[in-house]
């Protein structure tokens, strides 16, 4: 624990003379720059006016070229000399004026001045045009022309003082032929070797990319058609799903009413408003997304800005450019060997393990009298850094590598009644707000029951909530269970949908929750994968790998599934005459469930609880797992993945576990029998690599990255089109209102107030004094006394 110390600011003097230094640096930086510039571009300049006078002596050489060229011999009268163009002699002072213009010293400044991004600098030969033409006007007197501009027949061309024949058809006179010849290859010359060198040297480059940073052409103004009646109900109904889930309507009716709404207008509208890219990025969204685009794309062409919801509190820490963080918060901790406990360490060292992002598991810490009565063997710690010490020991023992991520712990009481930890306080506190990223809630909705603090997607960017254990299920098997399953269930929906972004429901056989999709996130234990490797090497040298029958393993209450492994043995008595169950564990019905084989006097050998990777369980062939309670059984992977056969349920819990061979299913009590039967008679199939990758924590971790959304978040949401352009979707949030949200943060609210007053607490079965810390938190994990406003946390 480390207490908050204040320290000295620095002086006011200091800090000027600081601001003043860095000013003066940045201003030498600028001037420097500036200097450097101006010099380069004095040395282009120079380096354009070498180029006007090459461009001189072109046009020199132009000129003497065309007055040779001129004097052309005729043939029609051979004894004439070939006479000087008086034409020529004409345009010279046009050339010189030409000349002049364009080698003038301030001639490349000027081309500075007016140069700009789109501007192409070009000759002007427009006055040599018209001077050429007028010349030959003057000179030359056509007598006819066909439709094409050339002289038809044969005709006389009369000059000033000489006479010539012209013999041919569809021919231009040669020396204009000439000239217009010799100006082509002057322009083509001129634009490509004087000014294209000019156009394309590093100096233009330069100018022309900070000339385009500064300017932006203008982009085309496009209409968004308006939102119509249907649009707008369609729009509500969807914004009304959270409302319509409170009070039992189902959400694929909702779904299916906005799409019979939307689907009218949405060629009309919805991919009008977008352009043909968008519409190929957006072609695999459903329905919903394309209303959502559709709306924000109306109300960004408003200019509408909508700022923040009623509840919602948009103060959180800018991770941008900075390694994100990643908080995994349960409700269990080792040595209590639990699927809270164990699953979510092992989730913290391989999403540390890519050193991607920094991770740290929030875990409770019990008072000694409660872990008396948690862990096991009576195994008690006297401070946190001893039990830390114990947990990374157990986890680097089966991962192989030393997992680098934090662990800190949050106060929390023992409930004998639900058999579960409490919260006690605000465990949102207990990270830090400028490590407040990500965080991941497992059973979200036990440790939000009697939260009373922060609301955790208001504190982070990203809540993730991963769902190990049916409730309901539970809850069911007790005293008037119906009615209080009915309660709980609308709870876990409020509390859910109030505090996560993401749900995430190992399999279906938990309740529908809010923003919740199905998918197993959760691995195997590496040291089980070696178990089954070890098993299949043998096999393969022919050795007996398997010489006992069958067992299970499981925490002894009867929702475990004790309850229907007696029924489906005393049923089947005579039917399964001579098969023996070993049964290991221990738990609070022992007593009961143990009287209650002897009674029926069922073949079931009762052992002590062990690890199931003790080495006296890998010479059984067959394990059996009748259980419906669980929502996945991590037993049952473990068997898999050790090679044992595993027979269990016809059951949503197991339906991960139906791909591989090695699972037999059964759905009725017969089924069960003749699944025993078939498995005791047979050997297991040997895993295939596949099959041992998707039980491993490496595919586990790939699934949790993709069904949470977290690979989006880490990477800012950024997509790429095909083009290769970087295309980010547009924040519906920040465009509009969203009533899904003003929802949920009512909900927030209420579930604040109502958790506020100790007697609603207590009637609802809370731990009494849970809604703070006691003394005896204060002094295991050294936190600051309860009078102490925003208390800093550390370890």
């Amino acid at each position: 624990m480390m207490n908050p110390v204040t320290e000295p600011s620095p002086s006011t003097s200091a800090t000027a003379e600081k601001a003043f230094s860095f000013i003066s640096r940045g201003w030498r930086e600028v001037r420097d720059s500036a200097d450097a510039d101006l010099q380069l571009m004095r040395a282009r300049a120079n380096s354009f006016k070498n180029l006007a006078t090459s461009f001189d002596r072109e046009l020199e050489n132009f000129l003497n070229t065309a007055s040779s060229s001129f004097s052309v011999p005729i043939q029609s009268a051979p004894s004439l000399p070939p006479p000087e163009l008086e034409f020529v002699k004409r345009l010279q002072p046009k050339f010189s004026e030409f000349r002049r213009a364009y080698s003038s010293p301030d001639f490349s400044q000027k081309v500075l001045q007016k140069w700009n991004p789109r501007s192409r600098i070009r000759i002007d030969l427009s006055a040599i045009k018209n001077a050429i033409v007028s010349e030959v006007e003057d000179t030359v007197r056509i007598i006819d022309f066909d439709r094409d501009g050339f002289l038809s027949g044969r005709k006389k061309i009369r000059g000033k003082g000489f006479r010539w024949d012209w013999k041919g058809e569809n021919e231009e006179w040669q020396p204009i032929r000439v000239l217009k010849t010799r100006l082509r290859e002057f322009e083509r010359k001129s634009s490509s070797e004087i000014f294209g060198n000019f156009r394309n040297n590093e100096f233009v480059e330069k100018v022309r990319s900070s000339l385009k940073s500064i300017y932006k052409e203008p982009q085309e103004s496009k209409e968004v058609p308006p939102l119509d009646a249907s649009e707008l109900l369609a729009y509500l109904v969807k914004q009304s799903v959270p409302l319509f889930d409170q009070l039992g309507l189902r959400r694929d009716i909702c779904d299916k009413i906005v799409e019979v709404l939307c689907s009218k207008r949405k060629d009309q509208l919805i991919w009008r408003s977008l352009s043909g890219r968008e519409t190929s990025m957006r072609e695999n969204e459903n329905i919903n997304d394309e209303l959502d685009f559709r709306i924000a794309s109306v109300l960004q062409s408003t200019g509408h800005c909508y700022e923040g919801g009623l509840w919602s509190d948009s103060v959180k820490h800018d991770f941008s450019g900075e390694k994100r963080h990643v908080a995994i918060v349960t409700t269990a901790s080792l040595p209590w060997m639990t699927g809270t406990a164990v699953n979510p360490l092992f989730r913290a060292a391989y999403l540390s393990k890519s050193a991607k992002q920094k991770v740290t598991l929030l875990v409770p810490w019990l008072c000694k009298s409660d872990q008396e009565l948690v862990y096991p063997t009576n195994l008690t710690f006297s401070s946190p850094e001893e039990q830390e010490s114990y947990i990374r020991g157990w986890l680097e023992e089966r991962v192989g590598f030393k997992a680098d991520f934090k662990i800190a712990f949050y106060p929390g009481k023992f409930s004998k009644e639900r058999r579960s930890i409490i919260p006690a306080g605000d465990t949102s506190q207990f990270i830090s707000s400028k490590e407040a990223d990500i965080a991941i809630l497992e059973e979200p909705e036990h440790l939000n029951w009697y939260h009373h603090g922060k609301r955790w997607s208001d504190k982070f960017n990203h809540v993730v909530g991963v769902v190990h254990t049916n409730y309901l299920e539970y809850i069911k098997r007790e005293r008037n269970g119906a009615l209080q399953a009915f309660f709980v269930k609308h709870i876990n929906n409020w509390v859910t949908r109030a505090y996560c972004h993401k749900v995430l429901c190992l399999s279906a056989a938990t309740q529908d929750l809010p923003k919740s999709v199905i998918c197993n996130v959760h691995g195997v234990n590496p040291k089980f994968l070696k178990v089954g490797e070890k098993v299949a090497a043998e096999r393969e040298l022919g050795q007996q790998v398997f010489c006992k029958g069958a067992y299970f393993l499981g925490k002894m209450v009867w929702a475990k599934g004790y309850k229907e492994l007696i029924d489906l043995l005393s049923k089947h008595k005579n039917d399964l005459d001579g098969f023996k169950l070993d049964v290991y564990g221990n738990g609070e019905d022992s007593l009961e469930v143990q009287s209650a084989a002897k009674k029926l006097e069922l073949n079931l050998n009762f052992l002590k609880g062990i690890d199931h990777a003790d080495d006296s369980l890998h010479s059984y062939k067959v394990f059996i797992n009748p259980s419906v309670s669980d929502v996945l059984c991590t037993a049952t992977a473990e068997a898999l993945a050790m090679g044992k056969f595993v027979i269990c349920a016809d059951h949503p819990s197991n339906e991960f576990f139906r791909a591989f061979p090695n699972c037999l299913t059964y759905k009725t009590s017969e089924d069960f029998v003749a699944r025993v039967k078939e498995a005791m008679a047979n050997e297991p199939r040997p895993l295939t690599p596949e099959q041992i990758y998707n039980l491993s924590w490496e595919a586990a971790t790939e699934r949790f990255m993709e069904y949470s959304e977290l690979d989006k978040v880490l990477n800012n949401s950024v997509h790429s089109s095909e083009s290769g352009k970087v295309h980010r979707k547009m924040k519906k949030s920040v465009t509009m209102p969203n009533l899904t949200e003003v929802l949920d943060g009512g909900l927030a609210f209420a579930h604040y107030c109502l958790t506020g007053n100790e007697i609603l607490r207590l009637s609802t079965g809370a731990i009494p004094g849970t809604r703070d810390y006691d003394k005896q938190h204060c002094k295991d994990l050294r936190l600051l006394p309860l009078s102490v406003q925003n208390p800093v946390y550390g370890w």
